[in-house]
């Protein structure tokens, strides 16, 4: 997800996509240490959309 759709949403519906995504890198992890993941690089996106919700939240704080 861009950072520009990102930028449309309240702050309460970027907290819960925020705590999905990490739900969803913990179980990537975990598949990648047990050889059930193909897509590896998915890891990577995953960790960019949280890094990007991270930076408008603290963004919006400011």
């Amino acid at each position: 997800m861009e950072y520009r759709d990102l930028q449309t949403k309240s702050e309460h519906e970027l907290q819960l996509m925020l705590a999905e995504k990490r739900a969803e890198l913990k179980d990537l992890r975990f598949k990648n240490a047990s050889h059930q993941l193909k897509a590896v690089r998915h890891i990577r996106a995953v960790r960019q959309t949280v890094a990007r919700l991270l930076t408008l939240l603290n963004n919006r704080q400011k």
